[in-house]
């Protein structure tokens, strides 16, 4: 039986973002959220998409601004948190659906928002993803997204672990979504206006080890680092060395820098 590698793809992150407790890390990018939904200018009414929402942080503060919010993810766990966060911050009635963002549920022009936090810069085919945002987006629509650039801490620490585990063939690196030039090819003639900014999201740790140490048993794409490299503990010392040393760059009175981009721009 022939493997479809970009399912199979899938298939993985879906078990890799079960790993741990991703919603432990989340938390950290709540302020970031509220700078997205306030950068899109979400306001009461608005029909808007969360695709990649994880644990549901962007769909509940755009649900705070009175929109009528949808939330996407491929993985159920996440959305199994997303949706008891959503309880707590007293909104029942976000719809939230297990899915793909390279084949969104939804008809054309369904949405007058369409935002990412994190979450698409994740799908194999970025061609794939932005068609099918920019398709169920209303002409004049916004479509933002947070992602991570590949020259700051985030983006650097994809790139050391596809050192160390090579990516699987044909799957897009997400770093690039955090270059606006490669951001604007991208989108290309399917958007006008199109804008970004920077922003820091902080999270604190007492040393470089401290956060490591964390990610390691909260965050799947470290988890399944370990994993891919335990039988080799020369090269898993040498993978936390390097941890270790990018992220001591970056620590500053307790708390570890993370520089974020995002990016906003209407439909065509």
């Amino acid at each position: 039986m022939n493997i479809d590698p970009i399912e199979e793809f899938k298939s993985k992150q879906r078990e890799t973002w079960t790993m741990g407790n991703f919603g432990d890390i989340a938390v950290f990018t709540t302020p970031v959220a509220g700078h997205l939904v306030r950068y899109a200018g979400v306001t009461d009414g608005q029909a808007v998409l969360d695709v990649g929402t994880g644990t549901g942080v962007v769909a509940i503060t755009a649900r705070n601004r009175g929109a009528k919010v949808t939330g996407l993810d491929l993985t159920p766990a996440l959305l199994a948190q997303a949706r008891e966060s959503a309880t707590l911050a007293g909104h029942g009635d976000i719809a939230w659906h297990e899915g793909d963002a390279e084949a969104l549920p939804f008809p054309d022009d369904s949405f007058d928002v369409v935002l990412s936090q994190f979450g698409h810069m994740f799908a194999p085919r970025p061609e794939v993803a932005v068609s099918e945002m920019l398709r169920v987006l209303k002409p004049g629509g916004i479509i933002a997204f947070a992602t991570w650039p590949g020259e700051q801490l985030i983006g650097r620490l994809f790139s050391l672990n596809a050192k160390y585990v090579t990516p699987p063939p044909g799957v897009a690196s997400p770093v690039h979504w955090g270059d606006v030039a490669i951001v604007r090819e991208r989108l290309g003639d399917g958007v006008r206006n199109l804008h970004s900014e920077r922003g820091v999201m902080g999270i604190p740790a007492l040393s470089p080890r401290h956060l490591r140490l964390f990610q390691e048993a909260k965050t799947g794409p470290f988890i399944r680092t370990v994993q891919a490299l335990q039988q080799d503990p020369a090269s898993l010392e040498a993978w936390r060395n390097e941890v270790d040393e990018m992220v001591s760059e970056y620590l500053h009175d307790n708390i570890v820098r993370h520089e974020y981009l995002l990016t906003r721009a209407l439909k065509a």
